[in-house]
């Protein structure tokens, strides 16, 4: 795994806990290795180069490298391609091949701990990063009916409605930048926090959901701390919500089936008690029925 920073990442302990598992079923997983390394962006083709000639198997990427991976990736899946952003590498005989797995972890997430569909449902995503990138083009794919995305940073909106516009066709895309007056929310949204916003205490929350009418849910991929000033707000005011442990789990499980050929579904249930345990005693990740 490679980020910057990247002490903060569970996803050692959660991908070790699953091979160590795999390990004890079949032998060949025994050597497996899932190591994090921080590395700055203007190294990260250096570090890609190092890898391959090491052997290395797959890489995971996370926050700042996911959309400039393209440019160093000999190819990519269709999922990537479309979202501009990869997460997940495997070596091929002619490099590294790119796959965008936050796609499939945000839905599976959704649906597991929102008993939500991106079917038919409008969806306002925070943030314009590789992370929102991925979540994106599995809304449009889901069959979401819209989306409104909101970026602080006009270049980077502007670069994602661009990415998306071919696959959107008649689905309805906005693009929101702070300052400027933004179009109508609407109503019954999935709100989905795809920035940093909440990473610290300090952080502000990215939107005000009192902005938007009739919020439906809450999704932010913010895992720890388990309960963001977004999500605090959205208990407040009796919208059910979630945190991004159960996406951070899918994305991984799915990756590891990518690298080793093994079903996500197999290896998410001891990727979720690791990554929980790692994360220490904390807050519920999830509530769906508010009282």
């Amino acid at each position: 795994m490679i980020g910057h920073p990247i002490a903060q990442s569970v996803s050692p302990q959660m991908q070790g806990a699953a091979l160590a598992a795999l390990a004890r079923d079949d032998a060949c997983f025994a050597s497996w290795r899932y190591v994090a390394f921080d590395v700055e962006p203007e190294r990260l083709g250096e570090a890609l180069r190092l890898m391959a000639e090491k052997g290395f198997l797959g890489v995971n990427l996370t926050v700042p490298h996911k959309v400039q991976a393209v440019a160093l990736v000999s190819g990519m899946e269709t999922g990537a391609r479309e979202a501009g952003a990869v997460n997940t590498l495997i070596r091929s005989s002619r490099g590294w091949h790119g796959h965008n797995t936050d796609g499939y972890g945000l839905s599976a997430a959704i649906a597991e701990d929102l008993g939500m569909s991106l079917r038919g449902t409008p969806v306002v995503l925070l943030g314009a990063g590789g992370a929102a990138r991925g979540a994106a083009v599995e809304c449009l794919r889901a069959g979401c009916t819209g989306i409104w995305i909101v970026n602080r940073s006009r270049p980077s909106l502007d670069a994602l409605l661009d990415q998306l516009r071919p696959l959107a066709q008649a689905t309805a895309l906005h693009g929101v930048a702070h300052g400027l007056v933004a179009p109508a929310f609407p109503k019954g949204a999935l709100v989905v926090n795809a920035t940093s916003a909440g990473l610290h205490a300090s952080d502000p929350a990215p939107i005000d959901l009192e902005t938007i009418p009739g919020v439906a849910a809450v999704y932010d991929m913010v895992y720890n701390p388990p309960r963001t000033r977004l999500l605090a707000q959205a208990e407040s005011l009796s919208i059910p919500w979630a945190n991004g442990l159960a996406m951070l789990v899918h994305q991984g499980a799915k990756a590891l089936e990518i690298w080793s050929g093994v079903p996500a579904a197999r290896t998410a249930p001891t990727m979720r008690s690791a990554a929980a345990k790692a994360l220490g005693s904390q807050s519920p990740a999830r509530t769906v029925s508010p009282q």
